[in-house]
């Protein structure tokens, strides 16, 4: 089959376009035959050394959507999609025409969407509801403010908690046009600045809000904290441009605030499994909207599709098999 593969770390040039063996199923695996696979920031930072569990040499990739070839005759044929955070890492990945999966990995796609449509729901969605849903417990009538929204995280945050009945309050940078998640759903659209934390306090009546969902974390931690209520939740996922922080410990547990950390690459693909089905129904209902797909190559181009991730998109990017 053709596949990438990287010897060593670097940048998207140390991947190689090459023939290897087909995988086999087996007892407790079946084999994917990969129609579309999304390139995520993960996947670049994943090629140029970030993360240091990853094994060589390795075939990258962590979402995809395909079709059952080798495995289970109830399995065999299904349309399936996924993500993990060992494909890619400590077993080889999905920017190859065939993956081998766990049986307990694989989740029958939503029928309303494309397979390239498929492919670049994955990672987002899942660490979106992993801190949202599993972890925050958001519910119908709660308020969540969302930093970082007009991102691909902060974008499925938004649909998640719409779907959920709740209120969403959406902040950024850049202004958030009519053509994202959070422009077109959001309650309330709020400027990531100086005075944000003055603006979510005015629109919730001094209280603060019952979720905050901080997809930026590092230079955005401070005012994430701020933002919560009494016994309110944050979610951090990241720390852009600032990995240690300070906060005043007197007003945090003043306010019984609880902190909460959520990382999708510490689910396997048989762990995201569970939660790429409880997604499901919210894509089939037209509750959940797929992102918007920026550009798509084919794997022979992938390198491509990487150079692109890395110079930035805002959109997803879909590597797309014959």
């Amino acid at each position: 089959m053709k596949a990438l593969q990287f010897k060593t770390f670097g940048s998207p040039d140390v991947l190689d376009y090459l023939d290897l063996p087909q995988p086999q199923a087996d007892a407790d695996n079946a084999v994917v035959k990969i129609k579309a696979a999304s390139v995520n920031p993960s996947d670049v930072k994943n090629v140029s050394g970030h993360f240091e569990h990853t094994e060589l040499p390795r075939t990258p990739g962590r979402d995809f959507s395909g079709v059952v070839v080798e495995g289970p005759q109830n399995w065999l044929g299904a349309e399936v999609w996924g993500t993990g955070g060992d494909i890619g890492f400590t077993r080889d990945g999905t920017h190859a025409e065939f993956i081998r999966i766990p049986l307990a990995g694989l989740s029958r796609k939503p029928a309303t969407l494309s397979h390239e449509q498929a492919a670049a729901i994955g990672v987002n969605f899942v660490v979106a509801w992993l801190g949202t849903v599993e972890y925050a417990q958001l519910q119908a009538g709660e308020t969540i403010a969302v930093i970082g929204a007009g991102g691909g995280v902060g974008g499925a945050v938004v649909q998640i908690a719409k779907a959920r009945g709740a209120q969403v309050i959406a902040l950024d940078r850049h202004p958030l046009s009519a053509d994202t998640p959070a422009g077109r759903l959001a309650d309330h659209c709020v400027p990531f600045d100086d005075n944000a934390k003055q603006a979510v306090k005015a629109l919730t009546g001094g209280a603060g809000v019952d979720v905050v969902y901080d997809a930026v974390g590092g230079v955005a931690f401070e005012t994430a904290l701020s933002l919560a209520k009494r016994r309110g939740r944050v979610v951090e996922i990241s720390a852009t441009a600032k990995r240690r922080v300070e906060f005043d410990l007197i007003d945090f547990y003043h306010n019984e605030t609880q902190l909460l950390g959520a990382d999708s690459a510490k689910l396997g693909v048989a762990e995201s499994a569970p939660l790429m089905s409880a997604l499901v129904e919210g894509f089939e209902s037209g509750k959940l909207q797929a992102p918007a797909i920026a550009q798509t190559f084919p794997l022979d181009r992938a390198r491509e599709a990487y150079e692109a991730v890395s110079a930035g998109t805002r959109g997803r990017v879909v590597i797309t098999m014959q």
